[in-house]
């Protein structure tokens, strides 16, 4: 006889629905899974026939074959393992085959018969809503992630006797109610971060607020102790709450790769990735045997963090280049290709020389300008001009330290991005963008007008600098932002004048 139960895997970070097909035939017995099963779906033979006979149901005694459709395509994960149990009964007939009808099912199982997490519970919701589904069987710690999609009724369970007594309606399986999304998106501080507990660096803060507004990218140049990581540490203060769409796309990357919040059915604040400069290119950019989401695609819709920049690997830094300018990572591989989101800020920090006291009044430098110009040679002229602001930040002087004079915290400046972003929403409505650094070319020259005396700006900063046509663009980006932070319709010399200033590795090269 023959059941089929419908389930679902993972395609990079999307659900995909898969047919599980259960055959049991006459013949010596046999458990054969086809359809290009991978390792642990391949074991799940051993985990279903335990965990039947466990909660008191019967295995044949026969030849039994498992397709898992479509079969080109590679099957990854423990999550079969619900949707074969019930196919096995169901094709011993203990399962009438209509009740099965309209229900995706996924989970893997103890040998007790409990059910155990799975990955990727919201991706396989949007795949039950967009296959016009009406249910979802899950195990209970999946649950909450997956009701956040409204259109689907998620039942959650704590072993397969309880899916069993539901489909033989001998049980109840009740879904869960819908998520109260108000509760989930209140106001968050950023670990309690704030950037009133950096001293001094005003200069420094300034640019992290314009970085902020527009989403750019930041580089911070200055000796040690000089406050650029605990700057770095704070920029998701003072970024906007995320949204719910943004919300379900982070989240839905953190349940592929098995990093969901504990007890919290969304990613709720900003990612702050931080990864150390020991990673692989493959960590930081995503790929591997079977492609997985690197820190860059973790880093979505929220800040990368890059500290001592040129001790990264150069091949390293250098993949960088595809997901900075098009806010997606593709990888390709011989029997499929995945593209991840990547759209990120990325801050740096760096030193100026090895030794870290290059230009410092009060130390000394200790290194051969050899060393400085190998050390800084790992930070390549490209990775450079797709950074929109680098800028120095000197040692903090002691008045600076001890001083109580009132500073602009988090909150304030806060709702000073908020505002400037509420600028740009209104100005890309239904354009598919969000923030003035996603701009291309042509946008530009619609959106961010510079007039006869900017142009004359814009000119000598070029001649002088050796600006390229990207850092040109980069420049009036910025420029747009600053605008926009002041209220202004129109980009003033001014504000021209001010992203020049924030581009200090350009003017030392100059």
């Amino acid at each position: 006889m023959l059941a089929q139960i419908v389930s679902g895997a993972l395609l990079g970070i999307d659900g995909l629905v898969i047919e599980v097909q259960v055959d049991i035939s006459g013949g010596l017995p046999r458990f054969d899974t086809v359809g290009l099963p991978e390792g642990a779906v391949r074991e799940s033979k051993d985990r279903v026939k335990a965990a039947l006979k466990n909660q008191g149901y019967p295995f044949p005694a026969e030849r039994v074959t498992v397709n898992l459709a479509p079969a080109d395509l590679r099957k990854d994960g423990a999550g079969f393992d619900l949707p074969m149990a019930v196919g096995l009964l169901a094709a011993q007939g203990l399962i009438e085959p209509e009740n099965t009808a309209g229900h995706m099912m996924a989970g893997e199982l103890g040998l007790d018969g409990s059910l155990r997490p799975v990955k990727g519970a919201l991706a396989l919701a949007t795949a039950v809503r967009d296959a016009g589904l009406t249910s979802l069987i899950l195990p209970r710690a999946n649950a909450p992630e997956a009701a956040v999609v409204p259109e689907v009724a998620v039942r959650p369970a704590d072993s397969l006797g309880q899916v069993v007594h539901y489909l033989t309606a001998r049980g109840e399986l009740p879904p869960l109610p819908p998520t109260d999304m108000a509760e989930i998106f209140q106001d968050e501080e950023a670990q309690g971060l704030d950037l009133a507990d950096v001293r001094g660096q005003e200069r420094a803060k300034r640019a992290l607020a314009v970085a902020a507004a527009g989403g750019h990218n930041i580089l911070f140049i200055g000796p040690p102790g000089s406050g650029k990581t605990m700057m770095a540490q704070r920029l998701p203060s003072i970024l906007p709450p995320l949204g719910f769409e943004e919300a379900l796309e982070t989240t839905k990357i953190y349940s592929a790769v098995g990093r969901s919040p504990l007890n919290q059915p969304l990613v709720a604040a900003r990612p702050f990735r931080s990864p150390h400069h020991t990673i692989s290119d493959v960590g930081l950019i995503g790929g591997g045997h079977y492609p997985r989401p690197g820190e860059v695609s973790l880093a979505h819709n929220g800040v990368l963090f890059l500290d001592e920049l040129p001790e990264f690997k150069k091949t390293v830094l250098e993949v960088l280049r595809q997901p900075l300018e098009d806010g997606r990572v593709s990888i390709a591989r011989a029997s499929s290709s995945l593209t991840f989101p990547a759209r990120f800020m990325l801050v740096a920090a760096m030193n100026p020389c090895p030794c870290g006291y290059l230009g410092d009044p009060k130390k000394s430098c200790q290194c051969q300008s050899r060393e400085v110009q190998k050390y800084r040679a790992h930070v390549s002229g490209p990775l450079l001009d797709r950074l929109d602001i680098h800028l120095e930040a000197p040692a903090v002087e002691f008045e600076d330290l001890a001083s109580d004079a009132p500073v602009l915290d988090s909150k304030t400046i806060r709702a000073q991005v908020a505002q400037a972003r509420a600028v740009q929403a209104e100005r890309f409505r239904g354009r598919g963008l969000f923030v003035n650094s996603q701009m291309n070319s042509g946008q530009v020259r619609k959106w961010a007008p510079v007039s006869r005396e900017g142009q004359t700006l814009l000119k000598n900063a070029m001649d002088r600098l050796g600006l390229s046509a990207r850092a040109y663009n980069r420049v009036i980006k910025l420029a747009r932002t600053i605008a926009d932070l002041a209220g202004d319709g129109d980009i003033t010399p001014a504000h021209l004048a001010e992203a020049i200033s924030y581009r200090s590795l350009d003017r030392r090269l100059g």
